[in-house]
């Protein structure tokens, strides 16, 4: 298979970091994304903070090293974070988020991914050219998301976004399901210098979405090879050695994580087996 595996953090919602990282190696998986803390959710999940646990952070640190896995992604920054009020706001700078960047760049963290969150172009595109210069500061790669629902809603968008920023180190998180409800057509990204594609998130999904972009990439994620998108030749569009991030909607809180584990044994070798 030309494109090894990982598994994102939305996967595995309800694992600690520390199940995630040896998960993925149990699969022969060979990157995760992850965020720095998870709130207790309303299944039940349990909260962790990589923020204010220093002794969890040196058992992700330590499992990773282990496992020869990097985190590929970290994710959970947003570039609106705060609430717009009157003429001011009380938006968070990307300074503001220095703290949670020195943190991934502790753990080895390949890129950091902002999402702009639906801010006005002008200001998305200046504050991730700012993100973009704090990541380099820290020797992390910057990507960012597109999809119908925020600033940057497609390729076209995104390679903008890339020329604004300028310099090297820069990339597209591409996602399957948003590129393709995006308009994309496989054929664009075999078009593009491979530098430009950072980190890859892959599911499946109906061939034409239902509601709203949010609840569908929240909710309707299925296991490669369900659905109805054209992933054969998305996958042969990238660029060889791409790690495909596996991003799915798995019931984690109905399966139990133990269940959810073995599960996800059966959703990779089906998922291999589709590309292979």
């Amino acid at each position: 298979m030309p494109h090894p595996l990982g598994i994102d953090m939305r996967t595995v919602a309800g694992m600690g970091p520390v199940e995630h990282v040896r998960l993925a190696a149990e699969l022969g998986c060979k990157a995760v994304s992850m965020s720095l803390e998870q709130a207790p959710g309303p299944q039940g999940y349990p909260a962790w903070s990589l923020r204010k646990d220093a002794g969890l952070r040196r058992e992700v640190k330590a499992a990773l090293a282990d496992a020869a896995i990097r985190i590929g992604l970290g994710e959970g920054i947003g570039a609106d974070i705060g609430v717009s009020i009157g003429e001011g706001d009380n938006l968070r700078a990307p300074e503001d988020h220095a703290a949670d960047m020195d943190i991934f760049a502790e753990l080895g963290t390949r890129r950091i991914g902002v999402r702009d969150g639906g801010l006005e172009r002008d200001r998305a595109f200046d504050t991730m050219a700012r993100f973009a210069e704090m990541a380099r500061e820290r020797n992390m790669d910057f990507g960012f998301e597109f999809s119908p629902g925020m600033t940057v809603r497609n390729l076209k968008g995104a390679l903008d976004l890339v020329r604004h920023i300028g310099g090297d180190r820069v990339s597209v998180t591409v996602d399957a399901l948003h590129f393709f409800r995006s308009g994309g057509a496989a054929r664009e990204l075999a078009e593009l210098d491979a530098a430009l594609i950072g980190h890859v998130r892959l599911c499946d999904a109906a061939l034409n979405g239902t509601g709203a972009p949010s609840s569908e990439a929240r909710d309707s994620r299925l296991i490669p090879g369900e659905g109805e998108l054209p992933l054969r030749e998305f996958v042969d569009a990238l660029p060889r050695g791409k790690t495909l991030g596996l991003d799915l909607s798995l019931p984690q809180a109905a399966l139990g994580v133990e269940a959810a584990r073995d599960y996800l044994v059966e959703v990779v070798a089906r998922t291999r087996a589709l590309l292979a």
